[in-house]
């Protein structure tokens, strides 16, 4: 009797962890499909909040029709520029060839693109690059970009420092005619900074990995000159 009882609990025992062991599956499998399912919708998720993130966007006045760049003239021949106020070699290329641009502009050879990327971002500690970016946009509202730029660059912070404060933004813009109400305001309330997120996104979808980098009707200039660029306008104008 004895025996066939402890033959009866040995069996009751190997069923519980039959059962058990059929629990763990179970549960391993279900945590599985749930790590999918967030997997996929989180790769859902990412996709359309990128997407929604490139499309909605506040474009100022005076951009292309692509909404990347501000554009300065009305000539045949496109040079787009993509600078970072933070970028000291841009306020270098500003201060040797923004003249020439002036003059090739001025001479309706050419029509200048600026795309002000937030490149240097990493580089500052208040993502200066972004805030002087999305302040230019407010400037190209007010009808001053390309006087906003330069003398962002004439006053450029140096890398690793928190850049210029916002008020010191807004003062920039007063300085070279900007409305300190509404100018100051558009900075403040951040109004094109997507605008600043969807020209940085286009560049680097461009394959622009630096700055300044200068195309003319889309071919790169490798070393920007003044010579070098009244060169290139002239081979494209031709």
């Amino acid at each position: 009797m004895s025996s066939r009882k402890g033959q009866r609990d040995a069996a009751r025992v190997v069923r519980e962890q039959l059962a058990r062991e059929r629990r763990r599956r179970r549960t391993i499998w279900v945590s599985a499909a749930a790590v999918v399912v967030l997997v996929i919708a989180g790769v859902i998720g990412w996709a359309a909040w990128s997407s929604q993130r490139s499309d909605e966007f506040t474009t100022p006045p005076g951009a292309n029709a692509a909404g990347t760049g501000i554009v300065t003239g009305g000539g045949p021949v496109t040079v787009d520029v993509y600078e970072d106020f933070l970028c000291p070699a841009c306020k270098q290329f500003e201060q040797t060839s923004g003249a020439t641009l002036e003059q090739l502009v001025a001479e309706n050879k050419a029509k200048v693109v600026y795309h002000p990327v937030a490149y240097l971002n990493r580089f500052s500690t208040t993502e200066y690059s972004t805030r002087s970016s999305a302040a230019s946009g407010c400037a190209a509202a007010g009808g001053k970009y390309h006087e906003y730029a330069k003398a962002l660059f004439a006053q450029q912070p140096p890398e690793g420092s928190a850049g210029l404060t916002d008020d010191q933004l807004i003062d920039i813009g007063v300085g070279v005619g900007l409305d300190r109400g509404s100018f100051g305001t558009c900075v403040k309330d951040k109004t094109y900074r997507t605008w600043t997120e969807h020209v940085t996104d286009d560049a680097s979808r461009s394959n622009v990995t630096g700055t300044p980098t200068v195309k003319v009707n889309g071919k790169s200039v490798d070393n920007p000159t003044p010579d070098a660029l009244t060169a290139a306008v002239a081979a494209a104008g031709k």
